[in-house]
């Protein structure tokens, strides 16, 4: 039952036959991960893929100042890894940290990579998968430079209410791009 959820996400994505499904799910291991727990570290490897079961991580990396610039969160039905670090093999710029007691599904690089040559259906999902998170990077590039910082919260917040509500305020402002102070300022604003 661990893998039921897996099986569904890939299934919306790519039509597998259940012998590929059993196969492909068997190399994914659950663990568990206590809040405020990193799964990776700037500086670590990224030697795996998870997926989220439950709880909720998000993805940020420090800069010069120690400023967390937040990527993004990762809720139950998400994937999560650092893809330049896991594909090139080089440390991570990127901290991967719960934000609450979560449950994930992790499998290793070499397995992966394996399953690419086993099976194809593997590699052609990671394709679709790859272009879906290709094109929401860019609508939020887009949308960074396009939109004002109360238009980007509002947004956030519409189109993400089961994430926005187990963040903090400081975790929201990092994701956005703006100060907390600003948000605190934003929040006090009437909506039209």
């Amino acid at each position: 039952m661990t893998h039921q959820l897996l099986k569904e996400n890939i299934q919306r994505n790519v039509q597998f036959s259940k012998d590929e499904l059993d196969e492909f799910c068997q190399y994914f291991q659950p663990k568990t991960i206590n809040k405020k727990e990193f799964v990776l570290e700037q500086g670590e490897l990224c030697k795996f893929e998870g997926f989220v079961l439950d709880g909720c991580f998000r993805v940020f990396t420090l800069d010069k100042k120690g400023n967390e610039i937040t990527l993004y969160f990762a809720v139950k039905d998400w994937w999560l890894m650092d893809i330049d670090s896991f594909m090139n093999q080089s440390p991570s710029n990127l901290n991967i940290q719960a934000i609450e007691d979560s449950e994930v599904l992790l499998i290793k690089r070499s397995d992966k990579l394996a399953l690419y040559e086993s099976l194809p259906a593997v590699e052609k999902l990671f394709r679709v998968m790859s272009q879906k998170a290709l094109v929401a990077w860019q609508r939020r590039l887009i949308n960074s430079n396009c939109l004002t910082a109360k238009e980007r919260y509002h947004q956030f917040i519409g189109d993400y209410p089961n994430i926005s509500s187990k963040l903090t305020d400081r975790q929201i402002a990092s994701y956005l791009g703006i100060t907390y102070e600003f948000l605190s300022k934003l929040k006090k604003q009437p909506q039209k």
